[in-house]
């Protein structure tokens, strides 16, 4: 199976191909302070399955994005520092999203990088 973390530059790549599903699961405090442009956000770990599990439609019209197929390569979960996206990005690929990978470095690295 395919790594479930990529890095800041893998990151940086698929947004720039566009198509990517990017999924903020930090709490609404946390996006509130600052996020990654085009991210969409699932406030806790434990909404992903539920989100992750929605219809196409239910999904489109909460978050204004269509869902993506189960065997996207261009769904990408993160948090601040990697754990929740981990655990996030371990339920999508429990739902069957088999290549649901974390941006580990998280919102945190982003910032640095992107010198926010």
């Amino acid at each position: 199976m395919a790594s479930a973390d990529i890095s800041y530059e893998e990151l940086k790549a698929l947004m720039e191909k566009g198509g990517l599903l990017l999924v903020d699961v930090r709490s609404k405090e946390e996006v509130d302070r600052g996020r990654i442009p085009g991210s969409i956000h699932i406030p806790a770990v434990d909404q992903v399955e539920s989100d992750m599990s929605l219809d196409p439609a239910a999904f489109q019209q909460k978050f204004g994005v269509p869902k993506p197929p189960q065997d996207t390569p261009d769904l990408v979960f993160h948090c601040q520092m990697g754990r929740r996206g981990a655990a996030a990005t371990e339920k999508a690929r429990g739902l069957g999203f088999q290549k649901a990978r974390n941006y580990k470095g998280g919102y945190k690295e982003w910032s640095e990088k992107e010198g926010k």
